[in-house]
């Protein structure tokens, strides 16, 4: 995939009736299906099934088995609730006869409140300003490990850029924090709200379990470390567009248990909090 337009055609379904969609799989480097890819097609799955204008506010999930990316993965949706003011659909994901994974929905009519955000980070370096993963590879790809480079060579329809390059040769422990700028490659313009969502989902499942890895960078990496995404929750607060970078700042407050937990917040260039994330995920160190 190498622009919106390659993501789009892997997010939106395939209809198989009025709660039952089918969805293919591409990869991002890795031998087993995305997790973020899984969240935004039953997201799309869910969306589908909405049919008096409410609008996502929060989803809820848990990753049960690594998908295959050879098979289809089917998504039923039951509708559990069309209330006055919220709907909530429930999605379960399946590979043949196996269950992958779970997700609730929660969408809200529109309506007119109070409204408060947190700030973005002051004097964060601008996207202008840095490297990003194509940049990266093509200035350091020669000093990279093996998988961390063959990573990277995947072509996305998304560019990367953090604000601060943790080098993976230093074997130093860093603060869990981390800052990543990004931005579609591609024509953005006209996507609707539940569309620019699922896509703002999709992305979310990128980056955030490293800030979990930084504490511990000393002595774990992710060749030496079995990780893999266990639950994902979402809230989604402000319409936005995708014309423009946004920033997605992460941090990890705890990891024990084999456990780590990462939340992360998503702004617009100028400020505006889009969304806000949580992810626990495995983080086990491999013992040989």
């Amino acid at each position: 995939m190498t622009s919106v337009s390659d993501l789009l055609n892997l997010l939106i379904l395939e209809k198989i009736s009025e709660t039952e969609f089918n969805g293919v799989s591409k990869t991002i480097g890795s031998p087993i299906v995305f997790g973020g890819q899984v969240l935004a097609q039953a997201l799309n799955a869910a969306s589908r099934t909405i049919t008096n204008d409410r609008i996502l506010h929060s989803m809820h999930s848990y990753f049960l088995e690594a998908g295959n990316l050879e098979l289809p993965i089917t998504y039923n949706v039951s509708v559990v609730r069309d209330g006055g003011s919220f709907s909530v659909r429930r999605v379960t994901a399946h590979q043949k006869e196996r269950t992958i994974f779970i997700l609730s929905a929660s969408f809200h009519k529109k309506e007119e409140g109070y409204d408060h955000q947190i700030p973005m980070k002051p004097d964060l370096k601008q996207p202008e300003e840095l490297l990003g993963w194509t940049d990266i590879l093509q200035k350091f790809g020669d000093f990279l490990p093996k998988s961390l480079k063959a990573f990277f060579e995947i072509d996305r329809p998304i560019e990367f850029k953090p604000t601060e390059i943790v080098n993976p040769l230093d074997k130093k422990d860093v603060p869990p924090f981390s800052d990543v700028w990004f931005k579609l490659k591609g024509d953005a313009k006209n996507i609707d709200l539940a569309t620019k969502q699922q896509i703002l989902t999709y992305i979310s499942d990128y980056n955030i379990l490293g800030s979990t890895l930084y504490p511990h960078a000393s002595k774990a990496h992710w060749g030496n470390t079995q990780t893999a995404s266990l639950d994902h929750s979402m809230w989604y607060f402000r319409d936005f567009d995708f014309d423009d970078w946004l920033l997605y700042s992460m941090e990890s407050p705890s990891a024990s248990s084999a456990r780590g937990f990462a939340r992360g917040n998503i702004f617009t260039r100028d400020g505006k909090l889009v969304a806000s994330v949580a992810q626990e995920g495995l983080m086990r160190p491999i013992v040989k």
